[in-house]
């Protein structure tokens, strides 16, 4: 069996570099570490650190939208672990963000919303 310390980090593609890196850092508090334009491919590569999450932000010219509804296969979202939804979401609305209605995870009891990033990528906030 494979074995793993966590998740090393997690690789974003964005269709506007500034406007991700400006929501990144701004709704979820995350630090720029390098900022990175790859002329050969003519896209931007911006890593991102903080709480313990590290993001790699691309860009790639022509990248297609990512379909979010109806959910497509893959990965499904990102979900990050809070202390206390409603302040989270109280955060995330003062910093510009909307969030879904708060609801109760039929199976865990735990409370949990989503929002989303520029690009539409559902971010989810999960009370534990």
């Amino acid at each position: 069996m494979l074995q793993f310390n966590g998740v090393h980090h997690i690789a974003v593609i964005a269709s506007d570099a500034q406007r991700s890196r400006e929501f990144y850092t701004r709704v979820l508090g995350l630090r720029v570490v390098r900022e990175t334009f790859r002329q050969e491919r003519g896209s931007w590569k911006i890593d991102l650190e903080g709480q313990g999450l590290a993001i790699e932000l691309f860009t790639f010219p022509g990248a297609p939208a990512r379909p979010s509804r109806p959910e497509a296969m893959g990965l499904r979202h990102l979900a990050l672990r809070v202390g206390d939804i409603h302040a989270a979401v109280a955060q995330i609305t003062a910093a510009g963000a909307a969030c879904e209605p708060v609801r109760t995870d039929d199976l865990t009891g735990k409370r949990f919303t989503f929002f989303a990033d520029p690009d539409g990528l559902p971010i989810e906030v999960y009370e534990h």
